[in-house]
């Protein structure tokens, strides 16, 4: 089957990277960056693209997690992600993802299959496997 487009999302990125400024040619989102102290920056009141990355990767991974509880009919319907993205350095700079999945209703075997199951279809997870480091916690309460 070929690649078939479903959606593009565009931006636009000005002033200094990091420290600059970014917003989507439909206006629905704008944010200013600033660059955290922790890499040498001033902390100002914008946002980093870490944070963007997982509020990303965490809405991605919930919205596959959600689609496959519906399909096997599992009560996910209090599934929760906090997501952790990590910017470090070893040989050069490098991101670590941590995701940990919260799901009240279900046993933890039940909810390791569906994490599981979902770390294979969700398009984040798919995009960065082999090339960062992702851990996985699954949590029932």
């Amino acid at each position: 089957m070929a690649f078939q487009t479903l959606y593009t999302a565009n931006a636009t990125i000005t002033g200094e990277g990091r420290g600059g400024s970014g917003k989507t040619d439909d206006g629905r989102l704008a944010v200013d960056l600033s660059v955290p102290k922790g890499l040498g920056g001033d902390d100002g009141p914008g946002t980093n693209p870490e944070q963007l990355f997982a509020v990303g990767y965490g809405a991605c991974f919930l919205g596959a997690l959600k689609k496959i509880a519906r399909q096997t009919k599992v009560d996910a319907s209090d599934a929760t992600i906090d997501a952790q993205v990590v910017l470090g350095k070893d040989e050069g700079l490098d991101l670590v993802v941590a995701l940990t999945v919260t799901l009240p209703h279900l046993s933890q075997e039940e909810a390791d299959e569906l994490v599981a199951t979902a770390h294979q279809t969700c398009p984040y997870s798919r995009a960065t496997r082999g090339n960062i480091e992702v851990t996985l916690t699954t949590k029932t309460a």
